[in-house]
């Protein structure tokens, strides 16, 4: 088994893609309706794989976020990320180090929803494993 994506429900559907697309997201496709509403599915340049759902009804708006706390997104190099996105009118918070060699950023989407940014030192590999909790 593997974890295929996250459907994330979003108020605006234009202002959600744009947003993500400045985070480098790209469209790859879509479901104009289901019972959930229109689907959009995004994938990050260097993953072969949709990652992120923007699901979209204009009936039933974002009011809460906090039932997901954030979304993760490994970054090469933060603060080259940080200063694309700042070129693409998206704040990011200064750096910050909560490991060695992890350098973290934090941002929040338009409906709210918190992001973390995530450089991980040389040699790490591409996600979190066993090894960073021993």
């Amino acid at each position: 088994m593997r974890m295929l994506h996250l459907g994330l429900r979003v108020t605006d559907l234009e202002r959600s893609l744009a947003f993500y697309a400045a985070l480098g997201y790209a469209k790859v496709g879509s479901v104009p309706e289901t019972g959930f509403g229109s689907l959009t599915m995004l994938q990050l340049p260097d993953d072969p794989f949709v990652s992120l759902e923007l699901v979209h009804d204009p009936a039933r708006p974002v009011e809460d976020t906090s039932a997901v706390n954030h979304l993760v997104v490994q970054v090469d190099d933060l603060k080259a990320a940080i200063a694309d996105l700042a070129a693409n009118g998206v704040t990011a918070e200064p750096p910050a180090e909560p490991g060695p060699g992890v350098r973290t950023s934090w941002l929040t989407d338009p409906d709210g929803y918190r992001i973390e940014l995530v450089q991980w030192p040389p040699g790490h590999p591409p996600g979190m494993t066993k090894a960073d909790f021993v």
